[in-house]
């Protein structure tokens, strides 16, 4: 529940979003997983699975209403993977376990996953450190799930786990350098998230929530988790420096005159520093127009929405990012009613696309020409309307109130889209196409059908109908005639 002052805020600078708190509040009807209906997907009966829904709900708020939401068992598959991947997470970001120590651990994490009783008491004091310790309640549940499943979860827990030791010993403290180039920087990224939507897909897939093939996207897969990967490495920057960990590749903030990353923080340094900043916000836009693509491909609701609503998030956080020196003082978050206005727009592709045009627009509104990066941000903007304008047309919209959902084309103006012209014409075209065949199915003679639609209306049908019309009314009328002649003679 939002403090008062921050309702009192909204109420007199975003009114709107204040609207959509509580619209949320009153309308949102979550999923209940103490239902008795629901038990035998939730597992809400054993405590086992409820300490694992209330780890989930402490280590991430955002991501355990959508998982909660998911459709059937795969909210419970998908929050034990979350565990199982949180946990390892907290074992690589513990700056307090020797590399000696954690370079195994991290190898090996996967074989851990059916061995009953494990956990791990050896955290230092990281935020997420009781799902180590109480480790032993996933590995339970864990057991329960279908073997098809458990097994996607292994592999990536072994891939993921495997990437994470490679890179430990470079992103230790006291290093010169961390992250040398982007290329590091992907292959980093792609450990520790890529391979988890890769992992989603296959999980989508196994569930029959999918179809097969998506499990097949990996590109696309890899592309959703880096955009996420990224985005919370741009924004998270001051909180990883002052606990030693260092993620940003120098290749981007080392061309503005950093010999050392901590350097980014100096207010001195301000203009060169944001325009570091504005690099690692470059590059996350990369990866978002094959997010979009991903997101194309999913059918199921549920899953479309436990997709797209971090997806929004993200543009949303990269665009309050972009030109704000505050990222490089404190952590900062979009607003608690934005977040729900986004959570109710992402309910589809194109209203999903829609929010990445805009949130490219104010990005694109905020660069500045003195900054390096400003053609490349404008291209990557781009890129992002290009997309949008392909799939889904500005001069198309659909028909208010269409219960089919059909499209029908805007107004347009004389100078308006000449585009719209060009589809009318298509239209057209396809109209008298399909007369056309209509005429030789039923017998006329299509050379000679006028281009008139009322003089090709097909008369013989007309005249049939009024016929058959004329033909009822005859045998009623001589029906009724007859039955008062009976009763005459009577």
């Amino acid at each position: 529940m939002p403090k008062a002052t921050e309702l009192l805020y909204l109420l007199f600078r975003h009114p709107n979003e204040l609207r959509a708190l509580a619209q949320y509040w009153v309308w949102t009807d979550n999923r209940e997983l103490s239902d008795p209906k629901e038990l035998a997907s939730t597992g809400w009966d054993r405590e086992s699975m409820r300490t694992c829904w209330a780890y989930l709900d402490m280590t991430s708020r955002s991501f355990a209403v959508v998982i909660k939401n998911l459709q059937g068992d795969l909210a419970r598959i998908i929050c034990l993977f979350y565990l199982t991947l949180r946990a390892l997470d907290t074992i690589e970001d513990d700056m307090t376990i020797p590399v000696e120590v954690k370079q195994p651990l991290l190898r090996d994490f996967y074989k851990r996953l059916d061995e009953e009783g494990w956990n791990f008491t050896g955290n230092g004091p990281e935020k997420d450190r009781d799902v180590c310790v109480h480790f032993d309640v996933v590995i339970q549940e864990l057991a329960r799930i279908p073997k098809s499943c458990f097994e996607v979860i292994r592999d990536i827990t072994k891939k993921t786990g495997k990437g994470m030791a490679d890179f430990c010993d470079r992103v230790s403290p006291g290093r010169s350098f961390y992250v040398e180039t982007i290329e590091e920087y992907d292959l980093y990224c792609h450990c520790v998230a890529g391979l988890v939507g890769e992992g989603l897909s296959r999980l989508f897939a196994a569930t029959g929530k999918e179809q097969e093939w998506i499990a097949d996207q990996l590109e696309l897969s890899n592309s959703c988790g880096l955009f996420l990967q990224k985005t919370n490495i741009t924004r998270d920057y001051r909180e990883d420096v002052d606990d030693g960990r260092f993620f940003w590749p120098r290749e981007i903030w080392g061309k503005f005159g950093f010999a050392d990353i901590k350097e980014l923080k100096e207010r001195e340094k301000e203009q060169q520093a944001v325009f570091a900043l504005n690099g690692m916000v470059l590059d996350a836009l990369r990866h978002s127009v094959d997010s979009l693509d991903y997101l194309t491909m999913l059918k199921n609701q549920s899953v479309f929405n436990f997709v797209a609503i971090p997806q929004v998030m993200a543009i949303a956080t990269l665009a309050l990012c972009y030109g704000n020196p505050e990222v490089l003082q404190r952590n900062v978050k979009i607003r608690r009613g934005q977040t729900v206005q986004l959570m109710q727009k992402a309910t589809n592709p194109r209203d999903v696309a829609y929010v990445f045009r805009d949130f490219g627009r104010r990005i694109h509104a905020k660069s500045l020409p003195q900054d390096p990066n400003y053609l490349k941000i404008s291209v990557a903007c781009g890129k992002i309307e290009q997309w949008c304008e392909h799939h889904y047309p500005s001069f198309i919209s659909l028909v208010s109130g269409s219960k089919d959902g059909s499209a029908s084309i805007s107004p347009t103006a004389p100078g308006g889209d000449p585009r719209a012209l060009i589809y009318q014409r298509r239209v057209v075209r396809e109209q008298e196409k399909q007369r056309r065949d209509l005429a030789i199915r039923v017998g006329l003679d299509p050379a000679k059908m006028n281009n008139n639609q009322e003089e090709q209306a097909p008369w013989w049908l007309l005249a049939a109908m009024m016929g058959t019309t004329v033909l009822l009314f005859a045998i009623t009328a001589g029906i009724a005639f007859l039955v008062i002649w009976w009763f005459d003679l009577m």
